[in-house]
């Protein structure tokens, strides 16, 4: 491209400065930093190959520094190379949003398409025996007697909670903002503002309905005295000292503690970490597909926009390939 004689005089480590300033004030704060890491790479690339950042002008940066960049990257992960490209093309939209340089964003983004590397998909993964446990352990009847009322309400809401998230497929975040008016108890329906501020229709399993009900009777008393509408009042509530006589929502952090604490007491310490409510997401979703073997059917209920997020869960268990393996193999050789 031929030096636009309207070029800033800004040296390019100047504008990069200012970029990051702009990015700084409308991302997050991990964001601005990835942000800032890129923009450190593609100045490094530049100098490596002869165009010193810190006394050339805009005048001097040609499109297809870009395609340098993208060359140099190669040595970084996948996913890696791609942010610290975003973060790269970005600065080129800045220049040419703020008048700097004349960019021809086209080709910039053009020239990255041909030449980064895609990063691999990975399979959503989840530890689905541990979470059948978890399952089993929380359904078994259990008496109460002895136990006080807060921790009696703990152990219900939890129980609830964790069948939500494992019935439902709601995202924790969705779980944890439920109130008592959104669930339909005649449908066992749910409509929630989900991903993307978009209506969806949840459906609850009877054995969910059945948990919430036993937790909601227990809470009875407590909803009642408050005063507000019970429609009003969020389905997973706060039962500490914190929250005293007050019905507050649980917030995603308890949502997380609360998974923590079922692996903890169910599967050992050492379980902790590898079961998070995301987990629960991913076996409803993997559930869906190996009884229904429809697509489609757990794109609707996953709430996937993208059937190719579903797909990724389309996948065989290790068992099931283990017996195809040895149904193949192993009977291929003892008739040989």
């Amino acid at each position: 491209m031929p030096d636009d004689p309207g070029s800033s005089s800004l040296t390019i480590t100047q504008a990069a400065a200012a970029y990051l300033d702009s990015v700084a004030l409308a991302r997050s704060p991990n964001t601005a930093r990835t942000y800032q890491n890129g923009m450190a790479a593609f100045l490094k690339c530049l100098a490596d190959t002869g165009l010193d950042p810190k006394t050339n002008d805009l005048s001097a940066l040609r499109e297809d520094t870009i395609t340098w960049f993208a060359m140099g990257l190669k040595g970084f992960a996948p996913t890696t190379e791609r942010l610290y490209l975003t973060a790269a093309t970005g600065f080129f939209e800045y220049l040419a949003g703020e008048n700097l340089r004349q960019v021809n964003l086209a080709r910039i983004r053009l020239l990255i398409r041909q030449r980064a590397r895609r990063p691999g998909v990975r399979l959503p993964q989840f530890p689905a025996d541990a979470i059948d446990k978890i399952i089993q352990e929380i359904t078994t009847t259990r008496s109460f007697e002895g136990v006080e009322v807060d921790e009696k309400l703990r152990i219900l809401r939890d129980r609830a909670f964790l069948l939500t998230l494992c019935d439902t497929g709601l995202r924790v975040h969705e779980a944890c903002g439920l109130r008592r008016g959104d669930l339909d108890w005649n449908t066992g329906q749910a409509l929630i503002i989900g991903k993307g501020n978009r209506q969806d229709i949840v459906r609850f399993s009877r054995r969910c309905q059945a948990a919430l009900k036993d937790y909601l009777a227990a809470r009875s008393a407590i909803d009642g005295a408050g005063g507000k509408a019970l429609a009003a009042l969020p389905l997973f509530a706060r039962h500490d000292k914190g929250a005293g006589k007050k019905i507050k929502p649980i917030t995603t952090t308890t949502g997380r503690n609360i998974v923590n604490e079922a692996v903890r007491s169910i599967l050992g310490e050492e379980a902790v970490g590898t079961i998070t409510p995301h987990s629960f997401r991913h076996y409803f979703v993997t559930r869906v597909l190996r009884s229904s073997h429809n697509l489609k059917l757990a794109q609707e209920l996953a709430r996937h926009r993208n059937i190719a997020v579903t797909q990724r869960y389309a996948h065989l268990s290790n068992d099931e390939l283990d017996k195809g393996y040895y149904d193949a193999i192993e009977e291929d050789n003892s008739a040989s």
